[in-house]
């Protein structure tokens, strides 16, 4: 895979076509809205869905961290889909967190929907993590350089004809917007008003492929598809 180079607050910042952020002057690993269990929680509503989205995730989280070797894994919030997602995790689900705790200290910020930190598993819980001149928070609008999750990015970009949409990270002079990682999580197009006023000046966004990010402007993103 091709990661692609950002820069933010006179930082390189690597933007992983598998949905997470690598900064390699800190060797910190970022990721954002896991919703762990919420296969589960949906369940419980009546909602039937197959209830491996944990392990799915999981599966595409511990070889990104393998590969990248951080000294700190940062979640960004709504790591779990709700308060009792982490007592609802599958028993080799909760080993596998807790065997990737042990390798690498994981730093649970916490979101809207996991306002409290997950009990029985190792890590430290924060309302947001500093790391030098950056802020990591769940979501974004503070008055300082900060990279943040929240509302599940995506958009839409004509090839020959026929409209692709995929996640995507959101960027611009002073934030930087992470794609849901989770197996279950949907998306929100960059055009949407809860998107776009984060980024008042405009913005790139660099969509998920298979091996590589494409980056595109907004504008293009305007010509391909109207916002529904």
């Amino acid at each position: 895979m091709t990661a692609a180079p950002v820069h933010l607050a006179g930082e390189r910042l690597m933007l992983d076509p598998g949905g997470v952020l690598w900064w390699p002057a800190r060797r910190l690993l970022a990721v954002a809205d896991l919703h762990l269990e919420k296969g589960s929680a949906l369940a419980a509503r009546g909602a039937l869905l197959p209830p491996y989205d944990s392990r799915a995730t999981l599966d595409r989280l511990i070889p990104l961290v393998r590969r990248y070797a951080p000294l700190r894994l940062v979640a960004l919030g709504d790591s779990f889909h709700d308060r009792q997602g982490p007592a609802r995790l599958p028993p080799p689900e909760a080993e596998r967190l807790r065997a990737l705790a042990s390798a690498v200290p994981i730093i649970w910020v916490r979101g809207n929907h996991d306002p409290a930190p997950p009990q029985a598993l190792p890590g430290e819980a924060a309302a947001e993590w500093r790391e030098g001149p950056i802020a990591f928070r769940h979501e974004g609008g503070g008055d300082t350089p900060e990279i943040c999750g929240h509302h599940h990015p995506k958009a839409t970009i004509a090839t020959r004809g026929k409209p692709v949409s995929r996640p995507c990270f959101v960027a611009d002079a002073r934030r930087l917007m992470l794609p849901a990682f989770g197996a279950y999580t949907g998306g929100l197009d960059v055009r949407d008003p809860a998107i776009a006023r984060l980024f008042p000046r405009g913005c790139r966004v660099f969509l998920q492929g298979r091996d590589r990010l494409y980056s595109f402007t907004l504008g293009q993103l305007r010509a391909a598809e109207p916002v529904t």
